[in-house]
């Protein structure tokens, strides 16, 4: 990304998150940033568009990252690992974006919040998919209702903006091991430990042997 663009949006980042996205205009944008308007507009078309850029950036990644997924493996129990971990480390990445998102996405232009939906709904599709995929093989349990299980997955990791701080006592890898765990744990049917811990993508720091 341009240099400037970056810093324009940290700038933003940090603007929003104290004063709010009303409480800041493009001028003390450009002023902490230390651009022009004439720079701004050359990223942006407004403030509005900002906002928008901020909110597409996570999401997009999220996306792009199961997307891979989907690419790279084969297996339904893999995918769905590699799915929650990147989903889990969203959380640290852009986790200024994500605390602006939480904040001020009700001030997101209607065009704007259109595309963001689109992106939301086109990664639950394919969380949702590969649940059905794995319980279409034989590798997830087939009782566990889709929806259910889908939103269950997307809803806990979502909830980790409320808690998750950096100087906390665990590193965000450290929650994904956790985190991953836990959505293992209640798709694959049950079976012995071994044949479980080699399913895993990566054996979590908490497990005694590795």
């Amino acid at each position: 990304m341009n240099d400037l663009k970056e810093r324009i949006i940290q700038t933003s980042l940090e603007l929003f998150d104290q004063h709010g996205f009303h409480g800041v205009t493009v001028s003390q944008i450009v002023k902490a940033s230390e651009t022009s308007k004439g720079g701004f507009y050359h990223h942006f078309k407004s403030k509005d568009e900002l906002l928008f850029v901020i909110h597409d950036t996570f999401i997009t990644y999220v996306l792009q990252e199961a997307q891979a997924a989907n690419i790279t493996h084969t297996s339904p129990t893999k995918k769905i690992q590699s799915i929650v971990r990147s989903f889990v480390g969203v959380f640290d990445l852009y986790k200024p974006h994500i605390s602006v998102f939480y904040q001020e996405s009700n001030y997101l232009k209607p065009m704007y919040e259109e595309q963001i939906k689109l992106k939301r709904d086109e990664f639950k599709k394919m969380v949702f998919q590969v649940i059905l995929e794995g319980q279409a093989t034989g590798e997830f349990r087939r009782e566990l209702p889709l929806e259910i299980t889908g939103m269950a997955i997307l809803g806990m990791v979502n909830w980790i903006y409320k808690w998750y701080k950096r100087d906390g006592t665990y590193s965000i890898e450290e929650i994904a091991d956790v985190f991953t765990d836990l959505v293992l744990h209640f798709l694959l049917p049950v079976q012995r430990k071994q044949v479980f811990v080699d399913q895993m993508l990566h054996v979590p720091f908490f497990y005694e042997f590795k």
